[in-house]
This record gives structure tokens, sequence and C-alpha cells, in this order.
């Protein structure tokens, strides 16, 4: 911001953003345990998007509007890996609903509208609007800002200044102002799957240990001198395996950026996705090598061994 105008006209655009978002913002609450998280309404016919966690164990749902009236959804399919879900209400409506944007091309900077049932559902008000930027991408289809969130905001939309849905708050971060969200795009991918009620992955706090990490298909050695990564093993019909990789070979760099060790490694392959093709710099013995690899889901890998 460079000026009173610079804050005006995004007081404005978040203004709008939340005028549109509030008649589709909805809390979710369980008619077995009264547990209650949010989700947000993407089509007319009612088809609601939400966090896997925030409908875990569920068949069905209450839904309740911003103006207090209750309606019932019904759960369909979670991908617990990205903590996604979907709901379908009941009733064929019309609904009010908003519009999906992307995830993928949000950057560190970017303004963001975060909405959601603050504490659980509340008849006396409106769902609190949050604003903030995006701290950083990654793992996987996560993505982390500073928009303020506690219990309750859960499964709620994050919107850009567009007023289009980009995520889904996920989880609260070491911090009220440093939260994770599932991006709209990890839905796409889904999105069959999550119609037709398919449930299928795991929560993980470890994102290392997610289904949906990409990874190359080889075991990590290590090096006293701390320049790169050793191969220590190749995992059988791997990515790592049809590239060429053999066992002895140190990973230098991926797509020019040095890699000192492990954790470096990790950290590069962690802000990538299953399909993405990386460049490892290589030394085998004397000789320095360039491979390409393909990325493949954590999951995908142990199919292939």
């Amino acid at each position: 911001m460079k000026s009173v105008e610079d804050l005006l006209k995004l007081e404005k655009q978040v203004h709008k953003v939340a005028e549109k978002a509030l008649p589709a913002t909805v809390a979710l609450v369980s008619n077995g345990t009264g547990s209650s998280g949010s989700g947000v309404i993407v089509s007319k016919s009612g088809l609601i998007l939400t966090a896997a966690h925030v409908i875990q164990g569920m068949k069905d749902v209450d839904v309740y509007f911003t103006d207090g009236k209750k309606w019932q959804g019904k759960v369909l399919g979670a991908n617990y890996s990205k903590d996604i879900g979907m709901v379908q209400m009941v009733d064929a409506g019309p609904w009010p609903f908003v519009e999906l944007g992307q995830s993928k091309p949000l950057a560190a900077g970017d303004w963001l509208v975060a909405m959601g049932h603050s504490a659980g559902f509340d008849p006396a008000r409106t769902p609190p609007v949050r604003f903030g930027r995006l701290l950083s991408d990654g793992p996987g289809n996560y993505f982390t800002s500073d928009c303020t969130l506690i219990g309750g905001d859960s499964g709620g939309p994050l919107f850009d200044l567009d007023g289009k849905l980009v995520g889904i708050n996920s989880s609260i971060g070491w911090s009220w102002k440093n939260n994770n969200h599932a991006g709209v795009d990890g839905f796409r991918e889904d999105w069959e799957r999550l119609l037709a009620g398919e449930t299928w992955g795991a929560l993980q706090m470890n994102p290392l240990a997610n289904q949906e990490t990409p990874v190359l298909g080889i075991v990590m050695g290590m090096r006293d001198d701390g320049r790169g990564v050793r191969v220590q093993k190749v995992e059988p019909n791997s990515p790592a395996a049809a590239a060429g990789l053999r066992v002895g070979d140190t990973i230098v760099a991926v797509d020019n950026v040095p890699v000192l060790g492990g954790t470096e490694l990790q950290q590069i392959l962690i802000k990538k996705e299953a399909g993405d093709l990386v460049s490892l710099g290589l030394m085998r013995g004397a000789e320095k090598l360039k491979i390409d690899v393909e990325l493949v889901k954590r999951e995908e890998l142990f199919k292939l061994r």
C-alpha cells in the first residue's frame, strides 16, 4: 500500500468480496455430536466444499445459513491427504453460490479474504471477515496465509480480491496468523471421485508422510562433507529408476538450485506436485550429469513397487 487511496480501494474490494460470499458461507454441524465447522456453496444445486476433517465420520450434516435457517446436507466424498471434502444440499434450491478461482497461480504477498463460522455457528452474528496475505506455497496442494483463524473456521472459504474461491481453511498453524489452506485446484483434480462419494487418503501432521507428497523413488544416504544427497537405494519401477539414477550417485542440485543435504532436497520436492518434471544435477564419480525425473505421488510409488 502506497497511499490512503490504495487502502480505501482495498477496503472496498474486501467489502465486495464479503458481500458476495456471505450468503454462500455456511456452518456444518453434526446432528449426532454437535461438532461444527464451515463450508461454502459452489453451485446453484447446492454443492458444498469443505475440509475433510470437518465431515469425518458423518453421513448427514445440518447446514446453517447466515439468516439462521437450517437445512439438511448429505456428505459425499473426501480426500484426507488433501483435507478436502464435499457435501450436497438435500433440497433442490436454487442456492446462493460463489465462483471457483485458481490456487496454483497464487504467489506470496497476494491479498486474500478468509471467512468461516469462528467458534461455531452463532445466530447473533454473520461469519467474521478476515483478510491477509499469502505467506508461502506448499507442501503439495496446501498453502499458508496470515489471515487470522480460530476453531470453527475449518472448512471455510478463502477468496482472492475478485471474489473467487481459491482455498478452503484446513488448520491453524503455529499462531492464529499462520494458517494452512487446501487449494481449490486440488478439488478440481479429485472432483469426480469426491462427487461419487469416494473416501481415501489419511490426515498427516507431517507433510513428508502425506500420501500426496511427490517423490523421486530413492532412499537418501548421508554424506560427511555436506555436498549433496547420496542415492542409497533406487526403488524398483520408480521414476528415478526409469530415469537412470544409480546407487552411489550424488544429487547436488534440483532445477539448478544447489542441494547440500537431505533437508534441502525434501524442502524443494515438497513444493512440487506429482507429474512435475525436475532436472537433477548429479555427480557420478568425477562425472557431472543432468537427469530429468517426473515426480510421482508417494501412494503411486507403492503401487509401482
